[in-house]
């Protein structure tokens, strides 16, 4: 059997937004599977900001992608030929085997997914890399109390929306900022922000003090730049942040807070971090969130893109924001293909 896929590959390397040169979409077939091995229908993948940085030819924490090769990236999908006894035909999985209709490789290279928890796709958000880097960044890194005001950037996005929720089921305070009136209406009415505001239009810093009149104790840093530079001066003495990212300067030169010396007066405390540093906290993770998702305490926003095609483009919809909410996918195959 032989079974034809189409992927994106990295033609050439971006200078500040990636544009549509920089991708190729190809065809490639899939024989069977060799011993050990398995082959993936993918249902639906994953964009996230740090492949970003997998585009530039630099040292950091995971390698950059290979010109010429199909991208990676986290997908969900079900093994439709199996050659090892772990993973039969039908079985639902996730791997980093995205940016591609079928993935075709070793067993050890996908993990099962329990699907009677919640849908496939969670475990690209809810109960995947953003629902676990908004647990770990609140409890690990950032030791949240109950007593704590804390200012989330970024709040709609696939983090933002989750680690917002988890503030207020935690039981302290949440603020959040994001693009745009709908956006910060959304963060307010429907996932239940005790205050938000929009970060466009200048004086972030006044807007936050608006927000968080008495300060903040915990900053949950998505964007870095102007809000950093805000939430350094509304943190309280022996205030936290929990940097996660700082989108703002993924695809142009980011300039610093001007305020750094709040961090000495203050005695603050800034610790960046790295999902893949909490993976072995997984099912610590899962006991704490999946029982508020299954009772509906905490939902799990999604914006879909469809077909391979498009991928490139909701990567740059994540860069570069927009009227989206919650994690962003593409369908790779119809809405309820099954095995």
């Amino acid at each position: 059997m032989q079974t034809k896929s189409r992927e994106i590959r990295l033609a050439s390397r971006p200078d500040g937004f990636p544009a549509p040169e920089n991708y190729e979409l190809a065809e490639v077939t899939h024989v069977e599977p060799g011993p050990g091995e398995v082959l993936v229908r993918n249902t639906v993948m994953s964009v996230e900001p740090y492949m970003r940085g997998r585009m530039n030819d630099t040292k950091s924490y995971v390698p950059p992608f290979a010109l010429g090769a199909c991208m990676q990236g986290g997908a969900v999908g079900f093994v439709v030929a199996s050659n090892d006894p772990a993973l039969p035909e039908g079985t639902w999985v996730q791997s980093m085997h995205g940016w591609r209709e079928y993935a075709l490789g070793k067993a050890t290279e996908f993990q099962a997914i329990d699907t009677s928890l919640a849908p496939a796709s969670a475990y690209l958000g809810v109960l995947g890399v953003p629902g676990l880097t908004a647990w770990a960044g609140l409890k690990h890194v950032g030791e949240m109390k109950p007593t704590d005001v804390v200012f989330i950037s970024s709040a709609a996005g696939a983090v933002g929306a989750i680690a917002g929720q988890l503030v207020k089921l935690g039981g302290a305070t949440a603020i959040g900022s994001a693009g745009g009136a709908e956006k910060v209406r959304y963060l307010t009415e429907k996932l239940g922000y005790d205050a938000a505001f929009d970060h466009k239009g200048g004086d972030i810093a006044a807007k936050l003090a608006k927000a968080a009149p008495g300060g903040i104790d915990l900053y949950f840093d998505n964007v870095g730049g102007e809000q950093l530079e805000a939430a350094l001066g509304a943190l309280k003495p022996f205030g936290r942040v929990a940097a996660c990212g700082m989108i703002s300067g993924y695809n142009d030169e980011m300039p610093g807070p001007r305020n750094m010396l709040q961090i000495v007066g203050k005695r603050l405390r800034i610790q960046g971090f790295i999902v893949v540093d909490y993976m072995k906290r997984i099912p610590e993770f899962l006991a704490d969130v999946g029982p508020y998702l299954r009772s509906g305490k905490l939902v799990a926003p999604e914006t879909y893109f469809e077909g391979i095609d498009t991928a490139p483009e909701a990567f740059d919809k994540l860069l570069r924001g927009g009227a989206h909410v919650g994690k962003i996918l593409v369908r790779l195959a119809p809405e309820g293909t099954k095995p």
